[in-house]
């Protein structure tokens, strides 16, 4: 199962200083007004936070062109299917510059075709392992400490990952525990949270950056994030599964570990208007196959037994590195209207392991505040996202290889490219309602399959 790693409250990054009366350094405007409505008040102690939320996706898609299909093929019979993710937040502050945070969190529901056949998956909420308990799971569980490098302040949006009221402005805040690397990497106000906003897995995160993760999408590790006026330097050491996309962590963190560095500047690339440059660089050590590797086994025959496709997990234990690179930008176009794009590359030769199939990405978009038109909870959205593999990955892929989401066989390799918009309205006080269409052509990369419209249905309730 992959779930999404969830965005509380806000889908901007609540580490980012917001700014104030003599804070003059332009801040991007978040894609909706910051004060989410919620069906019941929240704590007027800004030492405790106790948050909720509930989010259900429906989505279908009807029959489509297939020349054949495959053990990981997406279906290409009608289906349907709903997944729901609640969550329930907690922290407390323990001084002004300590604090706990403890999230519990239940998945389940279905996935389209098992979560199978997409590199852009469709549900970013899906359950892609139904075999996992269906019981209540600890989300996040970490401490967060703040030290102070300046002494001047600035307001702190709250939320459930920082429940600070201020922030020196110049800082470095320490994280240890449990949590989703996108929580504070790869960020995006206007395409990262699937409660309010796109639901592609490859729109709302990079789908190159094959970020540390178990199954459900969360690890254990520690961040350090230093932060100044309008820059900020984040680094995060994390431990990785035991197998691709599995729920066990392997706690060898001298053998298999992965390292995540970004650099943030808050500054636009259009003049005097507020915009934000992310770079960002990871490295994963793992017991990860190679696919030359793979392909020349099963071409010489010589693998331990005969088989009619390479297989990527047929290697001992044995660690390798993968490493890849991503640029994400965001810019304000007027007071309303928020453009981003991602770009991201992987070495590709490596075994994809952690998120999904892609070795090469390009997504651009639009996110629109409803406050255009004197609805400001609604929020709305258009976004292109083009996918790309390696040679050596399109080679497995050809000869019948499955890796942990694509296998249709055969392979007549084209560039996955999906088009998602939707529109969030908001009903009353903590409901909200999303229409959605996503149209994907050559999905798993395969010119011989689809093209596939998939519209889906989104309720989303905060508490």
């Amino acid at each position: 199962m992959i779930v999404s790693p969830v965005m509380p409250m806000l889908a901007q990054n609540s580490d980012a200083p917001s700014a104030t009366k003599s804070d003059t350094v332009a801040r991007p405007d978040p894609s909706y007004d910051d004060s989410i409505e919620t069906m019941l008040p929240h704590f007027k102690n800004p030492r405790f936070w106790l948050s909720g939320q509930a989010n259900f996706i429906f989505q279908t898609h009807p029959p489509f062109r297939a020349d054949y299909s495959g053990t990981n093929s997406l279906s290409p019979n009608y289906e349907k299917a709903t997944s729901r993710v609640m969550t329930l937040y907690t922290g407390v502050r323990l001084n002004n510059s300590t604090e706990l945070l403890f999230d519990l969190e239940e998945a389940g529901g279905a996935a389209l075709s098992t979560g199978l056949g997409l590199a852009g998956n469709t549900d970013l909420d899906i359950v892609r392992n139904p075999s996992l308990s269906k019981a209540p799971y600890p989300a996040r569980a970490m401490i967060h400490k703040v030290f102070a490098l300046s002494d001047d302040k600035v307001e702190n949006h709250r939320s459930a990952l920082s429940l600070l009221d201020e922030l020196p402005r110049r800082r470095l805040e320490i994280r240890f525990g449990k949590f989703s690397m996108p929580d504070f990497l790869d960020v995006n106000s206007a395409g990262t949270d699937t409660h309010f906003q796109f639901i592609n897995w490859t729109t709302d995160n990079n789908g190159a950056y094959d970020y540390a993760a178990d199954t459900r999408g969360y690890t254990v590790g520690a961040t350090a994030d230093y932060e100044d006026r309008n820059w900020g330097f984040r680094f995060a050491e994390a431990l990785m599964p035991k197998v691709a996309n599995g729920i066990d962590l392997v706690w060898r963190p001298w053998q298999v570990h992965a390292e995540n560095f970004e650099y943030e500047l808050r500054h636009g690339i259009i003049a005097q208007k507020p915009g934000v440059i992310r770079l960002l660089a990871y490295t994963n050590y793992a017991n990860m196959g190679i696919y030359r590797d793979a392909i020349a086994q099963f071409e010489n025959h010589t693998a331990p037994t005969p088989e009619s496709a390479p297989e990527i997990t047929n290697h001992p234990w044995h660690i390798t590195r993968k490493y890849g690179f991503g640029i994400n930008l965001e810019q304000n176009l007027t007071r309303y209207l928020t453009a981003f794009a991602r770009f991201g590359w992987d070495n590709g030769k490596t075994e994809s392991f952690a998120y999904t199939e892609v070795d090469q990405t390009f997504a651009e978009g639009l996110g629109a505040s409803g406050a255009w038109w004197h609805r400001k909870q609604d929020r709305a959205g258009l976004a292109f996202v083009s996918n790309a593999l390696k040679k050596d990955h399109q080679t497995y892929l050809a000869d019948g290889g499955l890796g942990f989401l694509l296998g249709d066989g055969r392979l007549s390799y084209g560039r996955e490219n999906i088009l998602e918009t939707y529109y969030t309205v908001h009903v009353w006080r903590g409901i909200y309602l999303a229409p959605g269409l996503q149209h994907i052509n050559n999905p798993g990369y395969n010119r011989d399959r689809g093209p596939v419209l998939v519209p889906s249905f989104r309720a989303h309730i905060e508490f």
